[in-house]
């Protein structure tokens, strides 16, 4: 069954957007690029040597990479989904899905289902719902069926209040959803991650999302994707248009909620989402403090093509941070959690 042409609609027009970088490039930054590492003349470590591994969902992971939640519901994100399912498996990362919501109401499963595992059957593999159907009706079932349909690890919750606000017709009926949150970790056989969609967690927000059952946060901070400017490009009235766009560069940046969150959850699981355009970037959310890093729309452009040729996309990530790790003299991901930044 194909999803009603609207919602269709929204969410191709949504791929286009992000593809043609309307929303990226807005005034705020990400903050990455305001920390720089102090450079190691004499690394004393031999370069095929660095251990980029990382653990997760207790899962191995050949790079301490997550790719990010992107789209789902459409024939068109069933590609997209199945080319980074390859990508996952191949590189030994792990894969969260786009929002199930079509799929588990039964309008169109989009390629979300078992393929999806079966492609990648060896890595972590992240379903997805909004937070905002918590309120609407959905509870401990819906929940088992996103996670089932996949063959999931995790499920992610997503948070995008922003984004509801500004989007006609979105969800915008938000009391007690972190009351609701705490109901499904408790019902759940499997761990909740808390993901923004790019305008950031606070530190003091993480620790309320732990303290309701959440076992990691994705702070998918301000400085990448505003989906406030892509849900502006959308709305054809020019005062909803504008008050759209007045909110294009609002948020938490990315490197400032990744740091925020370690400092007030030392224990927390960290996932550095928002702007990261590359194997730098990575390097600078893991030393600010991430366990692991997520990427989305820097990597859509290469998941449309292929499988081959998002695996490729992130093959060029993971060397970029080995290199990173190379001329800081870091021969594993912890020690590059404490080499020496130059003074800000």
């Amino acid at each position: 069954m194909q999803p009603p042409a609207d919602i269709r609609d929204r969410k191709d027009q949504h791929l286009d957007l992000v593809l043609a970088s309307r929303g990226a490039g807005t005034p705020v930054s990400s903050g990455f690029d305001a920390i720089r590492f102090e450079h190691c003349a004499l690394p004393e470590i031999d370069f095929d040597a660095i251990d980029l591994s990382a653990s997760f969902l207790g899962y191995r992971l050949r790079a301490p990479f997550l790719i990010s939640s992107m789209t789902g519901g459409t024939a068109r994100a069933a590609r997209i989904n199945r080319h980074l399912a390859e990508a996952a498996e191949s590189c030994g990362i792990a894969l969260a899905v786009g929002s199930q919501r079509i799929a588990v109401e039964g309008r169109g499963g989009g390629g979300l289902d078992r393929t999806l595992r079966d492609a990648a059957p060896s890595v972590p593999l992240l379903g997805n719902i909004g937070a905002g159907q918590l309120v609407a009706g959905w509870g401990a079932d819906e929940a088992r069926r996103a996670v089932e349909m996949i063959g999931a690890d995790a499920l992610i919750v997503h948070l995008n209040p922003l984004q509801e606000a500004v989007q006609p017709g979105g969800d915008r009926r938000w009391r007690g959803v972190l009351a609701a949150i705490e109901r499904l970790a408790a019902a759940l056989d499997v761990p909740i991650v808390a993901k923004e969609v790019g305008a950031g967690i606070s530190g003091r927000l993480a620790r309320r999302l732990l303290e309701a059952g959440v076992v990691a946060v994705d702070v998918a901070g301000a400085g990448g994707t505003s989906w406030a400017a892509i849900e502006a490009e959308r709305i054809g009235d020019p005062a909803g248009r504008a008050s759209a766009l007045l909110f294009a560069d609002w948020g938490i940046p990315t490197a400032q909620a990744i740091a925020d969150v370690r400092r007030q959850c030392p224990e927390a699981v960290v996932i550095g989402s928002g702007g990261v355009r590359h194997g730098l970037d990575a390097a600078r959310a893991l030393r600010l403090g991430a366990d692991l890093v997520g990427q989305a729309g820097a990597s859509l452009s290469a998941a449309e093509l292929s499988g081959e040729a998002a695996a490729r996309h992130f093959s060029q990530v993971a060397q970029e941070l080995r290199i990173s790790c190379f001329c800081t003299g870091s021969p594993d991901l912890a020690a590059l959690r404490q080499a020496p930044l130059l003074p800000g």
